[in-house]
Parts: C-alpha cells; sequence; structure tokens
C-alpha cells in the first residue's frame, strides 16, 4: 500500500525522530496520537490542525515509523535507521518511486517544476479532476517529494535542481 499524504518536509530528520517520540508505544486512537504530536511537536513541524497532524500521522505509518494495532497507532520501540526510512519513502509513498525514477532517467539535475512535468502523466485522471487546481496540489507535492527525497539522502540538491544520490 502506498500512502498519499506528503507533509512538507522538515530542516533536518531530529524533526522527524521527534513527531516519531512524540507517539506513545502504547497504542492510542488515532485522535489522541494527532493530539499529541500537535502538542509536543507543532511548532517545530509547523502544524496548525488537527488535520496536518493527521497527514503527518499517515505519513509517519508510510516511513514504518508508527504501527497499527488493533485499529489504534502506536511507535515501535526502535525507529528505523536512514536507510531503511529512505526504502520505505521509495516503496510506500505515493509519487516517490516515479520521482526517484524520472531523476535516475534525467540527463542532468531536474528542477522541481520539470521533475513534476515528468510526473504528470503516471497521476491517474480522477486525481487530476479531484481538486479546483490540481496541477498547484501536484506542483507542490513534487517539490515536497524533492524535498523529502534530499532529506532522506536519496537525492541531492545542485544546481537549483535535484539528481539521485
Amino acid at each position: 500500500m502506498r500512502h498519499k499524504p506528503i507533509p512538507a518536509p522538515p530542516d533536518d530528520l531530529a524533526a522527524v525522530d521527534a513527531a516519531r517520540r512524540a507517539i506513545p508505544l502504547v497504542p492510542v486512537s488515532a485522535e489522541d496520537c494527532a493530539a499529541r504530536l500537535l502538542a509536543r511537536t507543532g511548532d517545530r513541524l509547523g502544524l496548525r490542525s488537527h488535520e496536518a497532524a493527521g497527514e503527518w500521522l499517515a505519513f509517519l505509518r508510510a516511513l514504518g515509523l508508527v504501527e497499527r494495532t488493533d485499529g489504534r497507532l502506536r511507535r515501535p520501540r526502535d525507529g528505523p535507521g536512514r536507510d531503511e526510512l529512505a526504502a520505505a519513502f521509495r516503496e510506500r509513498v505515493y509519487g516517490a518511486r516515479e520521482l526517484l525514477d524520472a531523476l535516475d532517467a534525467a540527463d542532468g539535475p531536474l528542477d522541481a517544476d520539470a521533475a513534476f512535468e515528468r510526473l504528470r502523466e503516471p497521476v491517474p485522471a480522477w486525481e487530476r479532476h479531484r481538486r479546483p487546481d490540481p496541477e498547484a496540489h501536484w506542483r507542490e507535492r513534487t517539490r515536497r517529494l524533492c524535498g523529502w527525497a534530499t532529506l532522506l539522502g536519496l537525492a541531492e540538491r545542485v544546481d537549483g535542481g535535484y539528481r539521485p544520490r
């Protein structure tokens, strides 16, 4: 299963670890997890609402930093390392694999707009028509994918663009 929510990337992986540590080891409801995430890391992650915290929870699940147990959420005792996070990002975040493949196939660095142009075709038609301005949404999503790929060591920023690392 590939998850769609992708929050804006933080400045460093320490912020991601802070988000992980905000989730209890003992399973609690998604609402309780979102409230804890908002209270403990809201400023650091730029969270302003329960909805934004819920998107972070879904993203943390995609990375393997939060798991569902009997309909409740908890964090695993030990968090994955950077390599495991990068692999989970590639395989479990919608669009990440396609972005990384586009960067690999490019002759040089791609900026986020050029990367979006290469990702435009695989976006399902129903996704392209479900928002008032789908192009703006998918361009922002591509920027976020590029940021996360860089943060997780899968890409690097060079000459105003991104290339595989």
